[in-house]
């Protein structure tokens, strides 16, 4: 179900194991001045999540924010027909049962001027199959200073489980919104990174939220740029932030 973090802005959470961590996962909702939602990276909505959206909002857009979040975004296409179905560059050939209505080909924009984007530029996630390029655009909302992610950063705290505390200070990500240290190794194009963080922390935001972990409410600007810290090695942090 949906839980209101802020004014026009909602979150939705689901259970989710990977590598045989239960990480979870979790979508954004954003209503516009205009009462349109946009939907990042759905989740496997019920009746009652359904029922929420309705009444808050007509579904607009419908974003999946990069090239492992998509599993569900058929589902809730299906459901609401008249919504713009948004897809990274790639997700077209790894989903071609899906029509999607935008590939996002630009790496900045905006939707309404309220919500703003990115690319993520240079970054890659090591899964099961190897280290392979996210292709992932972050959001900014503007009305209520949030950040929001995907999979270029985590940030698992002592709600999770024992295990998965474990392996998160193991991999470099517990209580630290950062990228896993295999992640990191797995990242060589560190200037395009760089680049990225750069515009990111242009925005004036304060509130983390994350696909996998726990939400950062406060100061969380200061812990991104930490987090990021790798990228920059010998050089001082951009002074644009």
């Amino acid at each position: 179900m949906l839980r209101e973090i802020d004014n026009n802005i909602w979150i939705a959470e689901q259970p989710l194991k990977y590598w045989g961590l239960e990480v979870g996962t979790r979508m954004t909702v954003i209503r516009l001045t205009t009462g349109e939602l946009i939907v990042i990276s759905p989740i496997q909505s019920d009746k009652t999540t359904i029922h929420q959206l309705n009444e808050i909002g007509n579904v607009a857009y419908i974003i999946a924010p990069n090239l492992y979040h998509h599993l569900f975004v058929y589902d809730l296409k299906s459901i609401y027909r008249e919504a713009q179905l948004w897809g990274v560059p790639g997700l077209v050939s790894k989903r071609p049962e899906l029509s999607f209505d935008r590939v996002i080909t630009n790496k900045e924009g905006s939707i309404k001027e309220q919500v703003d984007y990115l690319l993520f530029d240079g970054f890659k996630l090591l899964d099961l199959s190897g280290p392979s390029i996210v292709n992932e655009f972050v959001f900014f909302h503007q009305k209520s200073r949030t950040l929001i992610l995907t999979d270029i950063a985590f940030h698992f705290d002592e709600t999770f489980s024992f295990k998965t505390r474990l392996a998160a200070q193991f991999l470099g990500s517990y209580k630290v919104l950062s990228p896993s240290r295999l992640d990191k190794l797995a990242t060589s194009d560190k200037e395009k990174v760089k680049d990225s963080v750069e515009k990111i922390l242009r925005w004036d935001f304060n509130r983390v939220i994350m696909a996998h972990g726990s939400i950062i409410e406060t100061n969380g600007k200061q812990k991104f740029k930490q987090g990021y810290e790798w990228v920059f090695e010998n050089t001082s942090l951009s002074k644009k932030s």
